[in-house]
């Protein structure tokens, strides 16, 4: 898992101008490639030099996985870096207590994982992450039911392979499914980005080399391909990101409101453990929450935030493209501020 995660931060590194140049949904800011770069990254520092164990027979998989995803959830940046938070999270959580990977538990594991990107975000959309999760998925699971659940490390192999195989089928796919990216003739950048954080997984539980002709024929995906993005009209609009603990109800009115005042929302929960507003026994149960939103004014939606609770680490970006490729780690030309 930790060779899967460092396999992964490299790879989006490598890849990030590419998958900068083509995200043009569901703005053209540019920064896709970036922003998963950045995440994986901090869920890959997060277990460093990390020891953890929790089974008899080693190490407990989904612990590790249930840290990385913790900590790349605190940090996500832009919805695709939110996403595979998301993912990562929801992928643990089958694997607790687990010292391996198996097909059948690969299979439950994606599943989860699209589920809950899927209920993340208030107005999903296919031709997305979500439909390139949501085939991996499938694949995993249609593999496990013809091997009849063996968990041989064959199996695995064939069921890794099948994933990858219906990933990428997904993403040539998204260029018919969303009408922006059928118009500029590139697939999804998160897509790619996903496509490639799966194609990790396969390389580094099989010991293998990952598929250097992977991405070959993806349209908008040559080096010598102009960055699409930076043709497209700019977005004067914000990005609002927060973590914060709410009620279930909280969440639920935070999540309606933000809907009310612009788009790209997404509600995540952090971690799986529920605490108390104070030190009432009768206080109401609150959970952390990861917060993304885009929105024309910030002020209105961090004063909604702020009248429901204390948000930590509010971080505000401008939507406007960058007009210059961005290297990887960078921050691809939008400006950020901190709150």
């Amino acid at each position: 898992m930790k060779r899967w995660l460092g396999k992964a931060e490299t790879t989006l590194g490598n890849h990030s101008d590419r998958l900068n140049a083509i995200n043009i949904f569901p703005v053209a800011d540019g920064d896709t490639g970036t922003n998963l770069y950045l995440t994986v990254r901090a869920a890959r520092l997060a277990l460093a030099g990390d020891t953890t164990e929790g089974t008899e027979g080693g190490t407990d998989i989904g612990a590790v996985l249930a840290k990385a995803g913790q900590a790349a959830m605190e940090q996500a940046r832009g919805n695709s870096g939110t996403l595979f938070a998301v993912f990562l999270c929801a992928v643990a959580e089958p694997l607790a207590g687990k010292s391996r990977l198996s097909a059948s538990v690969l299979a439950t594991a994606l599943d989860r994982a699209q589920i809950r990107a899927w209920s993340a975000l208030s107005d999903p959309v296919p031709g997305t992450m979500l439909s390139v999760l949501e085939s991996a998925a499938r694949a995993a699971g249609t593999m496990d039911t013809a091997q009849n659940g063996d968990d041989s490390n064959y199996a695995l192999a064939l069921a890794l392979d099948a994933v990858v195989d219906a990933a990428l089928a997904a993403v040539i796919r998204t260029e018919d499914e969303l009408a922006p990216l059928h118009a500029a003739h590139v697939v999804d950048s998160g897509g790619v980005g996903m496509l490639l954080v799966l194609d990790c997984l396969r390389s580094a539980v099989l010991g293998e080399e990952l598929e250097d002709e992977l991405l070959e024929g993806l349209h908008g995906y040559k080096l010598q391909d102009p960055h699409i993005h930076a043709q497209m009209p700019p977005d004067d609009g914000v990005e609002v990101m927060c973590t914060i603990n709410l009620s279930p109800l909280s969440a639920a009115t935070l999540r309606q409101r933000l809907d009310e005042m612009g788009d790209s929302v997404i509600m995540s929960q952090v971690g799986s453990s529920a605490g108390h507003d104070d030190d009432d026994s009768t206080a109401e149960t609150s959970y952390r929450w990861r917060v993304h939103v885009h929105v024309r004014d910030p002020e209105p939606a961090v004063a909604l935030i702020r009248s429901l609770g204390e948000p930590a680490g509010i971080e505000i970006s401008q939507l406007a493209a960058a007009r210059e490729p961005a290297a990887p780690g960078a921050s691809a030309g939008r400006h950020r501020h901190e709150l």
